[in-house]
């Protein structure tokens, strides 16, 4: 029975995404232990024989500690204004046996303004997901002697997931397969789930939106906006032009 992007979604994205909140515990060591002026009782009976120890503290010598500068809401709205701030819809999904393929459109009826193929299998990036934290880096290389071109146009990227190396990402156009996993999922706002494949498998996907922060011509970043707050799954994509 074929299964549709609505019907495994929830399903799928708590087993293999980790959707659900976290409980962020905090340790405290109830052990510890406190030095006291007790501890120095010995000394201080020996010191009752000799004399009384006093210590003369000068005028003005204690002084109360600087007051911590906060930033202007003025000057955070002023760094916010200098980067190009916008939302697009990101989707990333791959057969589980093949590599998996990330897309960014700023409109889901349109074609998608960044589509890379990554070398990483799609069952490694779901194990790194389950982790709740995934950061991919992407770099490319300047062409001396030649005018830097749009980020998003660069054809070939060194690709780190959470500081490993994991080989090349390719930037591609989008094909029709393509085009038919994204239309299939467009309903989808935002949540995981597995579409029915060919011969070759299923196709698991994962969609959300993105924040993305142009901070100069060879610097963009795609931040997942999560419904959850921060305690569900996070995944950021940096593209660097090095």
């Amino acid at each position: 029975m074929a299964r549709t992007p609505h019907d495994s979604s929830f399903s799928f994205s708590k087993r293999y995404f980790n959707w659900g909140k976290k409980v962020v515990e905090d340790e405290e060591d109830d052990d510890e232990e406190i030095l006291t002026f007790n501890s120095f009782s010995h000394c201080s009976e020996e010191l009752k024989d000799d004399h009384e120890l006093r210590i003369t503290v000068p005028a003005g010598a204690i002084q109360s500690a600087p007051r911590k500068k906060t930033l202007p809401v003025v000057a955070v709205s002023k760094i916010r204004s200098a980067l190009s701030v916008s939302e697009v819809i990101g989707t990333l999904f791959g057969y589980r046996r093949g590599h998996v393929h990330f897309s960014f459109q700023e409109d889901a009826k349109h074609y998608p303004a960044f589509l890379i193929e990554l070398a990483t299998p799609t069952s490694v990036l779901v194990r790194e997901m389950a982790s709740g934290v995934v950061r991919i880096a992407l770099e490319c290389e300047k062409k001396a002697g030649k005018k830097a071109g749009k980020l998003l146009h660069e054809p070939l990227w060194r690709t780190y997931c959470n500081g490993k190396k994991c080989g090349y990402a390719t930037r591609r156009e989008c094909t029709p397969e393509d085009w038919k996993v994204l239309k299939a999922v467009e309903p989808v706002s935002m949540g995981a789930g597995v579409l029915p494949g060919s011969e070759i498998g299923e196709i698991m996907y994962m969609r959300a939106r993105y924040e993305r922060v142009v901070g100069s011509k060879d610097s963009e970043a795609f931040y997942m906006m999560n419904p959850d707050g921060p305690g569900g799954p996070e995944l950021s994509v940096y593209l660097l032009r090095v």
